[in-house]
C-alpha cells in the first residue's frame, strides 16, 4: 500500500494487526518529520485493529503494454495475529494453467516473512527464499513482497508533506524498507487524513527511480470500522504492463485457525 491490503494481495487489500499501543500525539501535532511519519503509520494500524479473520473472492487482470488481458479467478483467506504479522492464503481457480496453485504468506514483525507456493504441475510446495521476494508473483506486476501484510516495524519513516489526492487531504510519507533483500529503495505513500486509508503508493527500484504505482479505489466500510478497497491497480512504468485486483464477497469473522495456514497442508488447500 497493498495492503496488504493489503496486497495487496492485496493485498491486497491491506491487513492490519497493530496492537493498541500508543500514538502519544495525533500525527498532525508532531513537528519532527521522522516522528510524524512513524506516528501516521502507527495510527493507520491502530484504527484497523480487531478484524480477526476474513475471506474473499478476487479477480486478477494482467495487461500487456498493448492491452492484451489474462483474467484469473482466486480466493483468499486471512487471519489476524496480534503478536506478529498476519497470515494469508490465496488459491487460484482459473484459468487452467494456474488452477490449484496456492500461495501462503506468514508475515512477521521482527524477522523475514515466510512464504510458500504450491505448484500443481510440479506437485510440490516450494518455499520462497528471502532474496527472491522482489520477483514477480506469477507473472503479475505485484512482487512477492507486495503480498505481505503491512507491519510498522518493517520500515523507517519520514513525513514529506500534506497533499490533496483524489479530492482528499492526505499525508505523503516516505517509507524505507529495513529488509536488505527488498526490491525497493523506498516508497512514497499517500494516506488520507480522515480515515488513514492508503490511497496510492509509488515504489522506487534499487536505482532509486520510479518503478511502479499502486492505487486503491472503491473503499467500503465493513463492521462500522474496517475500510477496505474494492480494487487495487498496479502499473509498471518501465514495462508498460499492469495488474488489477478486484475484491468481491468480502466477509469478516470467518471460522479460521492457524491450522488453515499450515505450509504442510498447502498441497491440499481448497
Amino acid at each position: 500500500m497493498f495492503k496488504k491490503a493489503y496486497f495487496v494481495l492485496l493485498l491486497v487489500s491491506v491487513a492490519f494487526n497493530f496492537q493498541t499501543s500508543a500514538v502519544a500525539n495525533e500525527p498532525a501535532e508532531i513537528e519532527n518529520t521522522q516522528d510524524k511519519g512513524l506516528a501516521i503509520a502507527k495510527k493507520m494500524k491502530q484504527v484497523n485493529e480487531g478484524w480477526v479473520s476474513s475471506q474473499s473472492d478476487m479477480v486478477m487482470v494482467l495487461r500487456t503494454r498493448k492491452g492484451d488481458e489474462v483474467v484469473r479467478q482466486m480466493r483468499s483467506k486471512s487471519l489476524e495475529v496480534l503478536d506478529d504479522g498476519d497470515k494469508a492464503l490465496t488459491i487460484f481457480d482459473t484459468p487452467l494453467d494456474v488452477k490449484g496453485t496456492a500461495f501462503l504468506n506468514h508475515s512477521h514483525t521482527q524477522k523475514n516473512d515466510d512464504q510458500w507456493i504450491f505448484l500443481p504441475a510440479l506437485k510440490r510446495v516450494k518455499r520462497i527464499a528471502s532474496r527472491n521476494k522482489s520477483g514477480p508473483f506469477l507473472g503479475s506486476e505485484f512482487a512477492f513482497e507486495d503480498l505481505s501484510s503491512f507491519e510498522v516495524e518493517k520500515f523507517t519513516y519520514d513525513y514529506l508533506r500534506d497533499e490533496e489526492f483524489a479530492g482528499q487531504n492526505t499525508f505523503v510519507v516516505k517509507m524505507v524498507p529495513t529488509d536488505k533483500y527488498s526490491g525497493y529503495t523506498k516508497s512514497h505513500v499517500w494516506i488520507d487524513q480522515e480515515h488513514y486509508r492508503v490511497q496510492k503508493i509509488d515504489f522506487y527500484d534499487r536505482r532509486d527511480t520510479l518503478l511502479k504505482t499502486l492505487t486503491f479505489a472503491g473503499y467500503k466500510l465493513y463492521k462500522d470500522k474496517f475500510w477496505r478497497a474494492d480494487k487495487q491497480m498496479m502499473v509498471n512504468h518501465k514495462s508498460g504492463k499492469s495488474t488489477d485486483i478486484e475484491i468481491k464477497n468480502l466477509e469478516f469473522g470467518i471460522d479460521l485457525t492457524d491450522a488453515d495456514f499450515n505450509e504442510k497442508r498447502l498441497n491440499r488447500a481448497r
